[in-house]
């Protein structure tokens, strides 16, 4: 049995699971583009692990800021009383990259930016880039996806996968082996 793995697909907008399971999630990357540097609002592209796993047994649309859950619960309501604020909803999956000097180090480092795979309001359209950075997703998705991951678990962003090399993970991943 391959280890689980998670895929980006920018260009689609689409998160792909593999593990016991395969799952395909629609989602929602940087308003900004793709990008590594601190401070551009991009999604880093490359190669990633999961941090930590934030959120564990939190309610859905649990609100958090600075990854500890405030106690709400996202509402239109408490929306309109703070229209600024970049909602973090239900779960966290913060990402590390592993790539020295390209999303890891000074200037360029994933964690430090505090790039997650997140959950976020439901009014929030996904399959259209509007983040800040990170990695949008329902609320509902992303916990299925924080039941399935692991600490460690590979996450790979990518600007544009070839539909070749995407057919080749997908059915690698398929048949049990992890071809990355």
């Amino acid at each position: 049995m391959s280890k689980p793995y998670i895929q980006v697909d920018i260009s689609t907008q689409q998160l792909h699971f593999f593990g016991e399971v395969q799952r395909s999630y629609s989602i929602s990357t940087a308003l900004n583009g793709v990008g590594e540097q601190e401070g551009s609002g991009c999604t880093p592209r490359g190669q990633h692990v999961v941090s930590d796993k934030i959120g564990a047994g939190q309610p859905i649309n649990s609100v958090f800021v600075g990854r500890v859950p405030t106690g709400e619960i996202y509402t239109n309501e408490l929306a309109e009383q703070y229209p600024q604020r970049d909602w973090i909803l239900s779960r966290i999956l913060w990402l590390y990259g592993i790539e020295p000097q390209f999303n890891q180090g000074t200037g360029c480092d994933s964690h430090s930016r505090y790039i997650y795979i997140h959950g976020t309001p439901d009014t929030e359209p996904m399959g259209i880039a509007r983040s800040h950075g990170c990695i949008r997703m329902r609320n509902s998705d992303v916990i299925e996806l924080f039941d399935l991951v692991e600490v460690g678990t590979r996450v790979d962003i990518f600007e544009q996968l070839d539909d070749s090399l995407r057919n080749l993970i997908f059915n690698e991943n398929i048949s049990g082996k992890n071809c990355l």
